[in-house]
């Protein structure tokens, strides 16, 4: 007989002298782990997905949840991971789905990079006595400004055209999650945090649910290559308008969003069939060239009465910086750049773990190559995929960025697990899912405090950061890699990066 299971990834634990038959695991489970029996609580550990909900959640602490050592003979080829991978296929035929970031031991060089600080001939700034500016602004900057005098007023007045920008007042926004990937709870608590923060989210794709249309001001709209949801009216609702061309979780490849988490109410905001599958293509069908694009730029500019800036998303891959530099001749304000560590609800396992290259080299890169072409004046970049804490976003500005965006970590606030499970639209604590005893959970007004408080205490950080480098503003770290040190990193990691090696 051909075994068609293999040992469960993680075991659950009971300790059933500390257990009181609540059974509060059975009705918080949203994976059917557990089920009464008599006098006794058992659990089927092959279910589990380690979301800690119900560990967490235990009035008497009797469940541990851990990675199962008993998996068989150890093996540096072929894991437990590995065999449990090829039995899942060999049995359904059907390609392995995944969620968040990319689960390969590749090298985060945010670890890699130290800051370096002011002592006596630069002195640091206090920044608790001095004012630290973190205002930005993202969209394309003048290369020089123009007065004219005017003889009625008696005053001389702009004579530059400006073009639109977001003002940011914290280099920090939320990324795009989809209404469909994520709750609505979710989505309205990340829309309450951007707004107290005077930061912006993302709409993601598929359209934006109308209890969100109060939050427009902060809100970031998206059209993938599905055009899901996409109409005047919801273009009318962004402070600023994004094309998804790729993604860092799974670049080369359109979206996914399985047909279990296809609501009613999803299926109405993207204007689908309800349990229907919601894949985007590829590519777009109307852009082939940086001359396609610039056409949808413009046309998208001409619907909002060029008042809103464009945003293109890319992914970091080898070629990353000669895209953006072609994004930049085009009419885009700003190129977002989504590294291979960015969070995904629903992606190809062989893609997440494979496809894409670090964020960190990505801006470096990028940077390097408008500014040899004169173009960075011409469009902001922001970095996404893998932001973990404000040194991140410090060190991701120093490299080049203007602006991060954050996903994984606003839902680590709200309570995310990283179970990596999001595509099964079972997630325990309300967040990645939309069935609604599942959603309720998701306290909303504590859910965006949460977020609030992140962001904040980030902003916080970078102001002390920011002192430290002996700068005033974060439109000086900008680019500004003399102020980063690399550390066990090679010549040409340290090249790429542009910056020099510690002691050096």
């Amino acid at each position: 007989m051909i075994p068609t299971t293999v040992p469960p990834k993680y075991k659950v634990n009971i300790d059933s002298d500390a257990c009181m038959l609540c059974e509060r695991c059975v009705t918080e489970c949203s994976w059917g782990v557990y089920r009464r029996q008599r006098n006794k609580i058992i659990s089927y550990s092959n279910r589990c997905g380690a979301c800690q909900r119900c560990s967490a959640l235990c009035p008497r602490d009797a469940i541990s949840v851990n990675l199962n050592q008993a998996t068989g003979r150890a093996h540096p080829i072929w894991t437990n991971e590995a065999r449990a991978d090829i039995v899942t296929q060999a049995r359904s035929g059907c390609i392995l789905l995944s969620g968040m970031g990319n689960a390969k031991e590749y090298p985060i060089y945010f670890d890699k990079i130290l800051l370096d600080a002011c002592q006596v001939t630069n002195p640091s700034i206090d920044p608790l006595r001095e004012p630290m500016e973190l205002r930005t602004y993202i969209g394309k900057k003048c290369k020089k400004i123009e007065f004219e005098f005017d003889e009625k007023i008696k005053k001389s007045k702009l004579k530059t055209k400006l073009s639109p920008n977001l003002k940011l007042d914290t280099p920090i926004m939320i990324g795009h999650m989809s209404f469909g990937a994520l709750s609505l709870n979710a989505h309205k608590a990340m829309a309450q945090a951007v707004k107290n923060c005077g930061t912006f989210v993302g709409s993601g794709e598929g359209g934006l649910h109308r209890e969100l249309y109060p939050y427009s001001n902060n809100t970031i709209v998206q059209i993938a290559s599905g055009r899901f949801g996409v109409n005047k009216e919801f273009l009318s609702k962004g402070a600023a308008i994004e094309i998804k061309i790729g993604q860092g979780g799974k670049p080369g490849i359109g979206g996914h969003l399985p047909g279990e988490k296809v609501s009613i109410e999803v299926s109405m905001t993207r204007m689908i069939p309800e349990g229907s599958d919601a894949i985007s293509p590829a590519p777009h069908h109307d852009i082939y060239s940086i001359e396609d694009l610039s056409q949808l730029i413009r046309s998208l500019k001409e619907a909002t009465r060029w008042k809103v800036p464009v945003f293109v998303k890319i992914a970091a891959v080898h070629n990353v910086a000669a895209i953006a530099n072609g994004i930049s001749t085009s009419d885009a304000d700003a190129v977002v750049i989504d590294g291979f560590k960015g969070g995904t609800g629903a992606a190809p396992k062989a893609f997440r773990d494979n496809v894409g290259i670090p964020i960190e080299v990505a801006i470096a890169a990028v940077d390097d190559r408008l500014r040899s072409q004169g173009n960075r004046n011409s469009i902001s970049i922001i970095a996404s995929g893998g932001i973990r804490n404000s040194a991140d976003v410090f060190k991701a500005i120093a490299l080049g960025a203007d602006a991060v965006y954050i996903g994984t970590s606003a839902m680590i606030a709200m309570g995310c697990t990283v179970c990596g499970r999001c595509y099964t639209g079972q997630c325990a604590w309300g967040i990645a899912t939309q069935k609604q005893e599942l959603v309720q959970r998701l306290d909303v007004e504590v859910a965006a405090s949460r977020i609030t408080n992140l962001i904040n205490a980030w902003t916080h950080e970078i102001k002390e950061l920011l002192g430290a480098a002996g700068i005033n503003s974060i439109e000086s770290l900008r680019g500004n890699r003399d102020r980063l040190r690399g550390i066990g990193l090679n010549e040409v990691e340290l090249k790429v990066l542009g910056i020099e090696h510690a002691g050096a």
